[in-house]
């Protein structure tokens, strides 16, 4: 909220928040990561799983941080709070992205079809239900604020992979869209999913919606490697990974003022090397 979260493989993370008296909190964070300290939690497609809950248990800290640090005097909300949130989006997210699809199914009389067949309509109904959500939000002042700060994000990283000085000038020129971004993993889950839960039965809708949950781990550590795997190249299989999840920032990101540009710049300057 009102703020940049940077992170370096090695651990290492900022978060660079604009207060409302319009100076920049920065709070900086050392340490190696999960994977970095325990040698079998690296291995590929667990790595996936472990980033994914580490990233969870990151993103509460910044949310707290980045709420009372932007809210000023008369917002300070507890990490109870924040958790609560969460729990409620996540809850959210098992309600229209599980739920709602077997409800469709059934709307269109679909939900006695072969299990494959059921289970790919299935995975088309929750993709376009998240392209639809994503669509929606973007419309919210709120939150086109909030993807203006990912796109300054986005050039701020480009900026510095390209070896130039972190300075507004400088970001400004650059790309607003980044392949390892976040969005673009999401969206690798979602198809990812689509293809794994494929290949399981139609049992009823609970065992449906556990057997989900419990093979989330294993989606996203393979969603995971597919990430890491196109990022290393620009070949048209790399591109073609990757050009859906570029799409999709056209809706997640948006170009950032100078303002939000420099809060980016004070994130990832608190990690890096000067540039």
């Amino acid at each position: 909220m009102e703020g940049v979260l940077m992170r370096f493989a090695t651990g290492e993370q900022a978060i660079a928040v604009r207060r409302p008296d319009g100076t920049c909190s920065v709070k900086q964070q050392r340490g190696a990561s999960l994977t970095a300290r325990y040698g079998i939690l690296g291995l590929p497609i667990v790595r996936g799983a472990v980033t994914l809950v580490d990233t969870l248990t990151v993103g509460i800290d910044a949310l707290l941080y980045s709420a009372n640090e932007s809210g000023g005097e008369e917002i300070e909300l507890s990490k109870g709070a924040v958790a609560a949130a969460v729990f409620l989006g996540l809850a959210l997210a098992v309600g229209l992205f599980m739920l709602l699809p077997t409800v469709l199914l059934r709307v269109f009389g679909l939900i006695d079809a072969q299990p494959l067949l059921a289970n790919l309509v299935e995975g088309v109904i929750r993709l376009s239900i998240f392209a639809l959500y994503i669509g929606a939000v973007s419309f919210m002042p709120d939150m086109r604020r909030f993807f203006q700060y990912h796109g300054a994000e986005h050039k701020a990283i480009n900026c510095y992979e390209a070896g130039q000085e972190l300075t507004t000038e400088n970001v400004r020129r650059h790309s607003r869209f980044h392949t390892r971004c976040g969005t673009s993993f999401l969206l690798v889950v979602m198809l990812t999913s689509v293809l794994v839960f494929s290949f399981f039965g139609w049992p009823n809708v609970w065992v449906r919606i556990a057997t989900r949950l419990l093979l989330l781990p294993v989606v996203a550590g393979i969603a995971y490697e597919i990430i890491k795997l196109s990022a290393r190249g620009d070949g048209t299989w790399q591109r073609m990974i990757t050009a859906p999840g570029m799409v999709l920032q056209r809706a997640t990101t948006r170009e950032p003022d100078d303002g939000q540009i420099e809060v980016a710049i004070s994130a990832l300057q608190a990690i890096s090397p000067s540039r």
